[in-house]
């Protein structure tokens, strides 16, 4: 990117028709420019938004207009404004979409699905995902509301495609000697469940696992918590549980650890652990604090890392307990001594 980080796109149209100004403010909205000033709009500095802003500049020409647009470093609104303006307006579209997920899915669950079959129900779930593609291709900063609707849109996406029969591949457990020394890719602004799982891949599969935040993997990457893969959700379990059950890991932390992110991963009360309310905000406040992904993740591996540690110490001062409780009750049985 130029060290002129800023595009911007001032225009004047005229007042007639009417319609002309309509068209341009809805194809800058398709692209995600946000105001600053009277008829001045501004995009990130990339070859992607400068191609976008010329189309539409050449679109205003020809409606009898003029436009111009030129790059620039920080003015007077400053960087950290300007984006917090996109985030905001991302915020609003994702949280939109969100509400119409819901909705659908709330539809489902008490049986007042719209009339329709199968098929118009198909596409009503791939219009939602195709509208969340189309918000995320614009979303510049990484809008901390986007996490959620990507989740809702994942389960309306899961209960389009019904119960799915459990395969061989869930049956027979992996080995992590054959997932050593491997690049780990998911989805950039890692949530809940991203972070967890990349907590379990370091704690159980590979302790030198790196990490990686791609839209596509590359040949060689292990994807994980991706729209594809087998390390993703499946049915009704979220990535987290999908790597427990393939690696057969069997500890208490992390059945525990896997309540909290089932319940706030794929939006349940199934178990209702009382430490998930607590770990859902200090996830918000992570992607709050760091913007970039692989200190955020690093971040958020740690807190897990805490947590597990905090349910081990827990389980061993309650097994202690037991213990002695238990060596009491045989010393209280034994006959007294004459």
């Amino acid at each position: 990117m130029s060290s002129q980080r800023w595009l911007l796109l001032a225009h004047q149209l005229p007042t007639r028709p009417s319609k002309a100004r309509v068209k341009t403010w809805r194809r800058l909205q398709q692209i995600g420019a946000v105001p600053t000033r009277n008829s001045v709009y501004v995009l990130p500095n990339t070859e992607q938004c400068r191609e976008d802003f010329e189309w539409i500049r050449s679109e205003i020409v020809s409606l009898g207009g003029e436009a111009t647009v030129f790059a620039a470093e920080a003015f007077a609104a400053g960087d950290d404004d300007l984006i917090v303006a996109f985030k905001r307006a991302r915020n609003t579209d994702y949280k939109a979409l969100k509400r119409d997920a819901d909705r659908m899915l709330s539809l489902s669950r008490t049986k007042r699905r719209p009339a329709g079959n199968r098929d118009e129900w198909g596409r009503a779930v791939r219009r939602m995902r195709e509208r969340f593609t189309e918000i995320e291709r614009i979303d510049f900063f990484h809008a901390p509301a986007g996490h959620d609707a990507a989740s809702a849109v994942a389960a309306l996406e899961r209960l389009a495609a019904g119960p799915q029969s459990p395969t061989v591949e869930d049956r027979v457990a992996l080995a992590p000697t054959a997932f050593q020394k491997r690049r780990w890719v998911t989805r950039p602004r890692p949530g809940v469940d991203q972070m967890a799982s990349a907590w379990l891949i370091r704690r159980f599969i590979d302790p030198k696992a790196t990490f990686g935040f791609v839209e596509q993997p590359a040949d060689g990457d292990v994807p994980f918590d991706m729209y594809t893969g087998e390390f993703s959700h499946h049915g009704t379990s979220c990535t987290f549980e999908m790597l427990v059950r393939r690696f057969n890991i069997v500890d208490p932390a992390v059945a525990r650890i896997g309540e909290i992110v089932h319940d706030l991963d794929m939006k349940e009360q199934r178990y209702q652990p009382p430490e998930a309310p607590a770990v859902a905000r200090i996830v918000d406040g992570l992607r709050e604090l760091h913007p970039d992904d692989d200190t955020l993740l690093q971040h958020g591996m740690a807190m897990f890392e805490a947590l597990a540690r905090s349910f081990s110490a827990t389980e061993s001062a309650t097994g202690r307990t037991m213990k002695i409780r238990q060596m009491k009750i045989r010393q209280s049985r034994k006959p007294p001594k004459r």
